[in-house]
Order: C-alpha cells, then sequence, then structure tokens
C-alpha cells in the first residue's frame, strides 16, 4: 500500500470508529430519494414484492412442518387425514408460486430501474459538467474526482436500494423465523445471531480496504483510458502507426494493469481467507445447533415435523442473518462509492455571473483595461497589464509566436477565464457584470482546436447557433460565407450527409475543408456582433486564406472583429495589429506604421516575405 493511500482516514478508536462507520451511511437516504424521484411506481411495486419474499419462505417452512406431522401422525390412513395433508401440500405449492412470482418479479423491477437509474444519474453527471469552468476541466485533480464520480455512478445507487429492500425483506424473515426459534429455545435464536457477526466484520472491514484502493487509482484509470485512446481511435491511428508508438503504448497500458491486478488480487486473496476461516465459523454453529435440534427430537421433546421446520428456519435463519448484515456492510461500500458522486455533484465552481442584457455605452465597443491572468499552479504570468481598445466596426490582428498570450486573450474575452486582476469592458460595462447567455450570443468564435463533430454536414454548422440548428437556410447562408459551400454541395447527400467515419456511410474531409466548415460555424450567429477567428486558416494555402480573410472584412464591416495568423500577409489588412511577446503587448498600429518603426512586425514580415522571393 502507498504512502498516498496510508494517508486516507481510517478509524481510530471505537467511538471514532463508529462515528465515522455511521458517517458513512448519510448517502443511503439521498439514494432512496434518487430512486424515487426516478420512478416511484416501480419503488413502490419493489418495496411491496420485498416484504412478501421476506415473509413467505416462513410461512413455507410452517406448512412443511405441518405436512409432515400430518404423514408422521397418520401413516396408513387413507381417509380424511391424508385429505388433510395433501390440501398442506396445496398450501405450500401456492406459497411456492407466490414466493417465485415475487422474486421475478423483483428481478423485472431491479432491471427497469437499473436502466432509468443508471441513465438519471449519468444525465446529472453530465448537468453538472456543463456548469463548470474551463479551468475545472483543465485541473487533474478535478478531473480524478471526475472519474472517480462516473466510474461505478450508474450502478451503485441502485445496488444501495437493493440492499435497503434486501435489509428490510431479511429483517421481516428473522423476525417470522425468530419467533419460531423462541418456541423452541432462546439460545438458539442466540447462537443464529451471534454465528454471524465475525464475517460481517471483516468485510466491512475489506470494503474500505478496497475502497481506499478504487480513490487511489484515479490517476492510473485515466492514464489507461488516455491510452486506450491513443490505440483506438482513428484520428490517433495515422501518427500512432507511422511513429511505430503501438507496442510502446501498449506496454504501458498493460504494466498499469498489472500494477492494479496486483493491488486487487492481494486484497481479494486476504479477502477469500478471512472469508473462508470466518464462514467455517458459522457453518460450525449451524451444525452445532443441528445436533442439539436432532438430540431433542430423538428425545421426544418435539415432533418430526418440529425437527424439520427448526432446521429449515435455523438454516434459512442463518441465511437471512447473513444477507442482512451483508446488506449492511455493503450498504456501508456503496455509500463510500456514493461519495464520490456527491462530492463532484456538490462542488459549486465560482459563477460571477453577471445581469446585465444592454451595455450602457454601445458605441465603446470593447476595453481590456490593465489585464493579467496567471494560469493556476504556475508563477509566470500568461498576459501581463494588457491594454487594448477595439471600436466597434474595427478589426483587430494579434501577432506574436506560440505561447505569447494570444488565445489566453481570446478565452479572457468570451469569459473561458476570469482575468487575475484588471478588466474588460465591452459597451461601457465590466464583462463580469454581463449575463452570461446574453454575452455569448454576441460572440462568434472559431479556435484553432475547433471540434469535428460526427454530424450531418449541415448539423456541423448549425451547432454554431443552437437555436436555429436545424435551419437549413440558415446552413447553405453561413456555408456559402464560410467557403463550405461548394464541396458540401459535391458531397452525395449534401447537408444531409454525415461527417466522419464512426458513423456509417461517413465522409471524411480534408483539414482545410474542416477549418472552412468551422469558419461557417461562426458565421451562423448573426446577431453576433464580435466574430473571432483565431488561426482559422492555418491548413488552408496562400490564396484561399487571402480570400477567407477578404470575405471576413466584407462580411463584417459592422462588427468587431479579432483575428490570430502566422501569416502576415493576410493580418495586413487589419485596422489595428497588436504584436505580443512574453504575454505582453509589444507593438501595435497599422501594418504601415509597424513596418515603418522596423521593429519585431518589421523582422518578422520581411522573414516571411523573404520565404515567398
Amino acid at each position: 500500500m502507498t504512502a498516498e493511500m496510508a494517508s486516507e482516514p481510517v478509524p481510530n478508536g471505537v467511538g471514532n470508529g463508529v462515528r465515522r462507520y455511521l458517517d458513512v451511511f448519510r448517502y443511503t437516504g439521498r439514494a432512496l430519494h434518487l430512486v424515487w424521484s426516478t420512478s416511484r411506481g416501480i419503488s413502490i411495486c419493489l418495496a411491496t414484492l420485498s416484504v412478501v419474499v421476506g415473509a413467505l419462505p416462513a410461512a413455507v417452512a410452517y406448512v412443511g412442518k405441518l405436512i409432515v406431522d400430518a404423514v408422521v401422525g397418520h401413516i396408513g390412513d387413507t381417509g380424511p387425514s391424508a385429505d388433510l395433508a395433501l390440501r398442506f401440500v396445496a398450501y405450500e405449492l401456492a406459497l411456492v408460486i407466490a414466493l417465485n412470482a415475487a422474486q421475478r418479479g423483483i428481478a423485472v423491477c431491479e432491471s427497469l430501474l437499473r436502466a432509468l437509474l443508471g441513465q438519471r444519474v449519468n444525465e446529472m453527471i453530465l448537468e453538472k459538467a456543463l456548469t463548470l469552468r474551463l479551468l475545472d476541466f483543465e485541473d487533474s485533480e478535478f478531473y480524478d474526482r471526475l472519474t472517480r464520480a462516473r466510474r461505478e455512478a450508474s450502478s451503485r445507487p441502485l445496488s444501495l436500494v437493493k440492499r435497503v429492500f434486501g435489509l428490510g425483506q431479511n429483517a421481516i424473515s428473522l423476525v417470522v423465523y425468530g419467533s419460531l426459534l423462541l418456541s423452541f429455545s432462546p439460545w438458539a435464536a442466540m447462537i443464529l445471531a451471534l454465528a454471524s457477526i465475525p464475517i460481517f466484520v471483516a468485510e466491512t472491514r475489506f470494503s474500505n480496504d478496497a475502497f481506499r484502493l478504487f480513490r487511489w487509482r484515479a490517476p492510473e484509470t485515466r492514464k489507461q483510458m488516455y491510452l486506450e485512446s491513443l490505440l483506438a481511435r482513428e484520428d490517433n491511428a495515422k501518427e500512432v502507426q507511422l511513429f511505430g508508438l503501438g507496442p510502446a503504448f501498449l506496454a504501458r497500458y498493460r504494466a498499469i494493469f498489472e500494477t492494479l491486478f496486483g493491488e486487487d488480487s492481494a486484497l481479494t486473496i486476504k479477502r477469500g481467507l478471512w472469508g473462508l476461516v470466518l464462514g467455517l465459523l458459522s457453518t460450525g454453529a449451524f451444525y452445532a445447533a443441528y445436533a442439539w435440534i436432532v438430540i431433542t427430537t430423538i428425545a421426544g421433546q418435539i415432533s418430526l415435523g418440529d425437527m424439520t421446520m427448526y432446521l429449515l428456519v435455523f438454516k434459512q435463519g442463518q441465511s437471512a442473518l447473513a444477507a442482512l448484515l451483508s446488506a449492511i456492510g455493503g450498504m456501508y461500500e456503496d455509500n463510500l462509492y456514493l461519495s464520490n458522486l456527491y462530492e463532484y455533484l456538490q462542488y459549486a465552481p465560482p459563477t460571477g455571473e453577471g445581469y446585465v442584457r444592454q451595455g450602457t455605452d454601445p458605441s465603446d465597443g470593447i476595453r481590456f483595461e490593465k489585464v493579467s491572468f496567471v494560469y493556476p499552479g504556475t508563477d509566470v504570468p500568461a498576459l501581463s497589464d494588457i491594454d487594448l481598445h477595439i471600436p466597434p466596426g474595427h478589426k483587430l490582428a494579434l501577432v506574436g509566436e506560440n505561447g505569447a498570450g494570444k488565445t489566453t486573450l481570446i478565452k479572457l474575452l468570451t469569459r473561458l477565464y476570469e482575468p487575475t486582476s484588471g478588466r474588460i469592458v465591452i459597451d461601457g460595462v465590466d464583462a463580469r457584470q454581463w449575463d452570461g447567455a446574453t454575452l455569448r450570443k454576441r460572440i462568434g468564435v472559431i479556435f484553432q482546436d475547433f471540434i469535428r463533430y460526427q454530424l450531418l454536414a449541415g448539423e456541423n454548422i448549425g451547432v454554431g447557433d443552437v437555436a436555429v440548428l436545424d435551419d437549413r437556410e440558415r446552413w447553405q447562408d453561413a456555408a456559402r460565407m464560410g467557403m463550405a459551400d461548394e464541396f458540401i454541395e459535391r458531397m452525395p447527400n449534401g447537408y444531409e450527409t454525415q461527417l466522419g467515419r464512426w458513423f456509417k456511410d461517413g465522409q471524411e474531409l480534408s483539414v482545410g475543408q474542416w477549418q472552412k466548415m468551422a469558419l461557417a460555424r461562426a458565421f451562423m450567429r448573426r446577431d453576433a456582433d464580435i466574430l473571432v477567428l483565431d488561426e482559422p486558416t492555418a491548413s488552408m494555402d496562400a490564396a484561399a486564406e487571402a480570400e477567407v480573410f477578404q470575405r471576413f472584412r466584407n462580411l463584417s464591416t459592422e462588427r468587431m472583429g479579432i483575428v490570430i495568423s502566422h501569416r502576415f500577409s493576410t493580418v495586413r489588412m487589419a485596422d489595428q495589429i497588436v504584436v505580443l511577446d512574453g504575454g505582453k503587448i509589444v507593438e501595435r498600429g497599422s501594418h504601415e506604421q509597424l513596418m515603418a518603426e522596423t521593429g519585431r512586425y518589421a523582422h518578422l514580415f520581411q522573414l516571411q516575405a523573404a520565404g515567398y522571393r
């Protein structure tokens, strides 16, 4: 066991241990409410059938006693006594049929509830994910928390509820069995109770160890999932095959499994050995009671029917008590795992959501005032003291080497990040005071790492404005502005063509075509007065790129535009060019002004121009 695992809380002292043990059960009520809210009808049916299954076995045992006594007391009698014995047989048959029907009903209810509850819990996890910040997804510790929540999250609530109903079912059985055993001897009931306690304590302890292993290994599990995606996804296949990475990645995958399996197998073997030893105590207790009942029967103190019933009751009572204690131990384990789910669901990221829907000074455009940003876990600012002004209708080009802070600036504008210091003002109002949905509708953006949706061609464009996702006319207009209309109309089903290779009849696009799809997506938002293009033409040829930027300028004359590009031949058409270096603005001005200054921009421009001579 690693030091990290050893640091997990372990109960110290009896009082502390009991308190912590009981505290774990706090999620039981939530799980019951979750199941109830998922399907009240199935929940009621499951509870009713559990009561029936709990009561009927004792009734079957009692009727069995009546049959034996009727047969033994009237051997050779074919008159009314035989009819009575046969009537008892019919009663037992009816009870057994009812018991089997109830058990089958429970299985049906659990199967239906498993599907409904799995969907409900997964929706809860995904709904919570929609409220998270980009920084949350970029936090490895939080991502571990999300991984733990998703693993077994859909099965544990149902497992816990099944155990709760099983607990009630076995409690009912024990009450009935206990009342029957008390008529034989209170000591028999005492033996029944004590024989199951050691294995219950051991199982609970091992559940705690298994859970600590589960929590500790979240990063390793994510590594395995990542390696799986590298080896088994089409978008990774090219490099993996060309660079011969498959065997190396598979070896890492195996190594992680072997480490995890070694810990699992050690715990499993220990759990199995202790289960065997403590199970023998339970078996010994049963046969001691068995011998006691047999001797009592031989002594004539009870009838053969009583002996049959007491043996059956003790055996079934022992099973019911073991199942009851196992249910409690299982509930403890399920609660431990549910703590991962609710720990994730209870996480409350800072919202910073405002309420403003209209600016006080629309003629002012966008201002960055002394804006700085530092990524969590680092000390080096990604942006430092950024001052910018973009008036309405103006176009800004951001230039700089990779890592200069260009994309970070865009993420601050779109409020994917919040400034560490300073503020961003839009139409005279601090961006933090704007209503998030209103602000997002005003911005059309294409990032350099845009998503290639495995959807229809039209839907790939329509996702740019979810309010009109299925509007075919808007698809066509946006595709025309993004220069994607020509190749879409040549595809087999036009805008109804499935894109990507994940689904049947999917058509793959070139990188440049995908970029045009993403560009068209940005034009879906007709009401957006802020357009942002982050390296939108990196995979296009120079002629196509020039046409894209010219079209962008012509189509957005009344809009504010921000363009990031490494090709200086196209950014020269911007009203203002800002050169970033190390997160700071080192130069700004028009193309002509920057060339006249013969500074960094002019140097980089000349280097690129030399490549075309």
